[in-house]
């Protein structure tokens, strides 16, 4: 802080002798010891305290880092993976419900379909795409033969 050298102490010391005197001199010098040892207990105090209120800040800090870590680690312990996949489904199954009640019904037949024209009425629940057994395809090998040999 202060760059004060040997020489500018010696004039200060010799300055000091003949203003103070030489009979007063150690009593001037023992009372400055006094007030530079009380200046430097008031720093020393002021740095522990500040020391102390930043240790107080860090011990704050780290204890809401624990704090989180905890609830962070409670929400993990409390964690149920096939609820959490029963919610999903049951979630997905209402959707789709909701979804078909919303549709019309699509079995309906057009009117002029049920008023005898050439198509035959389907009934609801029977398979369209399935074969009938009174099909003009061959359905055996001798029938395959009888018909040149090439499958339908």
């Amino acid at each position: 802080m202060f760059e004060i050298g040997w020489g500018e102490l010696l004039l200060i010391g010799v300055v000091a002798l003949l203003v103070i005197g030489p009979k007063e001199l150690p009593v001037v010098f023992r009372t400055l010891g006094q007030w530079m040892n009380k200046l430097r207990h008031m720093a020393s105090e002021f740095q522990n305290q500040f020391q102390e209120a930043m240790r107080e800040a860090e011990v704050a800090e780290l204890k809401k880092q624990v704090d989180d870590m905890t609830s962070q680690a409670q929400s993990y312990a409390s964690f149920d993976p096939v609820a959490e996949v029963r919610r999903e489904l049951d979630s997905t199954q209402q959707q789709i419900e909701s979804a078909m009640a919303d549709k019309p019904a699509a079995t309906t037949i057009p009117p002029a379909a049920a008023e005898g024209s050439a198509a035959p009425a389907i009934a609801p629940g029977t398979d369209v795409a399935a074969p009938s057994s009174a099909s003009s395809e061959p359905t055996s090998a001798a029938d395959v033969a009888k018909s040149d040999g090439k499958p339908a």
